[in-house]
């Protein structure tokens, strides 16, 4: 036998019997993976027999069969006496690789949930392996797991139609929706078939990609190249891959790398409910980390004041922060950034201007926020959005399901059909909880009370949809500032009307942008913003305890009904009442609470379904009006239900 050919075998068997050495220290099967028992019931699933082609040979992790798996470690290196006669073939095997001609026999796996599984072909595997091969021909029968709601499975199914389009199997997404996301970012569409030389660039670019997310080493969590690839390319085109140096790809990776970590965690959101707790914070670490003693703030806004009630109050609340910070705040202002363009545009000149806190005020804005945070990552970045998973791009809310439960409470006391109207603007994180409050606040006044829910989101005018449906206290859209002046207009609040049609307006939930922006410029100010000892992203949702939610009524709400609105109110802000601790069904009958819990604030922000209170449904995506859509996108409720962007 060859010299060279014993000597690769004897190395194999070294690094075998580390591998198999560690594993087993660790509590773990050396062997690799056995599909029989990962998938007792193969034998009932269907199998379908794929056309040959080149599969990843990192996608190799077992065998179909236990059989000889002693015979090798889980990454496919021999464990086997060089005498043996399984040394003797993988040896020859190795000789023939070495040869002119090389292996060229395709071997036969088994395909499950995107990784595979051989049947023949163990030790040509295990052969290529020791050589780096990073690809290998084979025959290919796929494993048709049964389709149920698991996620990992939704995803699975999502692979099946992006393999059948591209014939790839470098990409293994494992959460739903990712496919519909990834199209688009290629500039693909959904169903297109891919031509060969489209298939053999994207696999040359991803295998440049990857090579580059290799370098940075980090196995601290379960980091996928496939999620940082997804997350890269909401920054960067996907042109350039074929255009950027390694250098920069490296650096382009590195600038989102605490977000690629953040990602990889389902759990990575950090909400704060309440300022005090970061104040507390600063107390302890500020001798360590200096606070800033002057900031200059930029506020980026869609549209105008003259257009936009919503950016009315965002432009209050900066005028708020000159007031209060005369000596440590300068505040510019950036109007009409209305597309991702504009927004990058006027995102770019703040930098320019000497920014170093920047709101961007509407969910719309964060893509382009997101690519300013890594082009300009000394400077701070927020945007006004539900729990954006995003270690660069701070998030900010107001727990606005508070006011709501608050008008609840008058729209019931007040509804003397027990009938009350409730316009919702878009399914999207949040926004049922606010529904469910209201409805729960009318039931605490009505144990009758039913609340018709219509959306804004949808064709045909809402409003005229509740009147239709016979309400006469119908809750709208809540005031933007806190001017009891936009409650009189009848496009906002809570009000009655009467049989002329003509509104009495009552009450409604205010944003205090001013208090809720001073909070946010204290944390920064006090040093604890910058407190952090790993990535994560961090949202902020704060409420009635904070200032930053007040409930307005007018004189036409009876003294009684404010009385107790307002002693609710106080407990609130105290912290003795908490909305979402009672009896809460949902619409199918199943009991969400029976009042003797609290709802976590992840639950609250993600709650997906409506109150037995409640006649109406949460919108499916293709009924939403087409404006309505890239912030569903954005926010949804279940972004991975969305189907691609054509």
């Amino acid at each position: 036998m060859n010299l060279t050919v014993k000597e690769e075998y004897l190395a194999a068997l070294k690094e075998g019997q580390k591998e198999s050495a560690k594993l087993t220290a660790l509590g773990k099967d050396p062997g690799p993976a056995v599909l029989e028992e990962l998938v007792p019931d193969l034998s009932k699933l269907t199998v379908q027999e794929l056309p040959a082609q080149e599969i990843p040979m990192d996608r190799i992790v077992g065998t179909r069969t236990r059989g000889r798996t002693s015979a090798l470690t889980a990454g496919f290196l021999p464990l086997l006496p060089e005498e043996s006669e399984f040394a003797q073939k993988w040896m020859s095997l190795c000789e023939a690789n070495l040869s002119d001609t090389g292996i060229r026999d395709a071997i036969l796996c088994y395909e499950y949930l995107g990784s595979f599984y051989v049947q023949e072909g163990n030790k040509r595997v295990s052969v290529l392996k020791h050589f780096g091969t990073t690809r290998i021909m084979s025959e290919i029968r796929r494993v048709l797991p049964e389709k149920t709601d698991d996620p990992r499975i939704r995803a699975y199914y999502e692979f099946v139609d992006f393999h059948r389009m591209t014939g790839s199997y470098e990409i293994q997404f494992q959460k739903p929706g990712d496919y519909a996301r990834l199209l688009p970012a290629l500039g693909r569409k959904p169903g297109e078939v891919w031509t060969e030389e489209e298939r053999r660039r994207f696999s040359a670019r991803y295998a440049y990609f990857k090579e580059a997310f290799a370098a940075r080493g980090d196995r601290s969590k379960d980091l996928r190249c496939e999620d940082a690839l997804l997350l890269w390319l909401r920054v960067y085109p996907y042109e350039q891959l074929s255009v950027m140096t390694a250098k920069e790809l490296s650096k382009s990776l590195l600038g989102l790398w605490e977000d690629v970590q953040v990602t990889a965690d389902k759990d990575a959101v950090q909400v704060k409910t309440v300022p005090e707790e970061e104040q507390q914070k600063s107390l302890i670490t500020k001798l360590i980390s200096p606070a800033p003693k002057r900031l200059n703030i930029a506020m980026l806004y869609q549209q105008d004041e003259e257009i936009s009630t919503w950016t009315r109050g965002h432009a209050e609340g900066a005028a708020h922060l000159a007031a209060v910070f005369p000596d440590q705040v300068t505040v510019r202002e950036y109007r009409h950034a209305d597309t991702p363009e504009q927004t990058l545009a006027l995102l770019d000149q703040a930098a320019a201007d000497g920014a170093d806190l920047v709101f961007t005020t509407t969910p719309p804005q964060l893509g382009a926020t997101l690519k300013a945070a890594v082009k300009y990552p000394k400077i701070r970045f927020l945007n006004c959005s539900a729990a954006s998973n995003l270690s660069s791009v701070r998030s900010y809310y107001c727990r606005i399901y508070e006011g709501k439960f608050i008008t609840g409470l008058i729209a019931g006391a007040m509804a003397k059909d027990d009938r009350i109207g409730y316009v919702a603007s878009y399914p999207i994180l949040g926004v049922p909880a606010s529904i469910n409050a209201f409805a729960l606040g009318a039931r605490m006044t009505n144990p009758r009370a039913q609340v018709l829910l219509e959306w804004s989101c949808l064709e045909g005018n809402a409003v005229e949809k509740l009147l239709a449906r016979g309400a006469k206290v119908i809750s709208n859209r809540d005031v933007p500032v806190p001017n009891a002046h936009y409650i009189g207009l009848g496009e906002y609040g809570t009000y009655l009307i009467d049989a002329a049609g003509r509104l009495s307006p009552l009450a409604s939930p205010v944003w205090m942008w001013g208090k809720l922006y001073e909070n946010l410029v204290r944390t920064v100010l006090s040093g604890s913003y910058d407190q952090k000892k790993a990535p994560e992203a961090i949202h902020y949702w704060w409420g009635m305890d904070s200032g930053v939610i007040d409930v307005a009524m007018t004189e036409l709400v009876p003294e009684g009904i404010r009385t107790l609105a307002a002693a609710m109110m106080d407990r609130i802000r105290s912290g003795a009442l908490l909305p979402f601790r009672r009896e809460l069904v949902s619409q199918d009958g199943t009991v969400k609470n029976d009042g003797s819990r609290d709802f976590s604030s992840r639950e609250l922000l993600t709650m997906d379904y409506l109150s037995d209170a409640v006649e109406g449904t949460i919108p499916a995506y293709e009924d939403l009006l087409p404006m309505s859509r890239a912030l569903v996108r954005e926010l949804g409720l279940h972004p991975e239900d969305l189907p691609a962007e054509v």
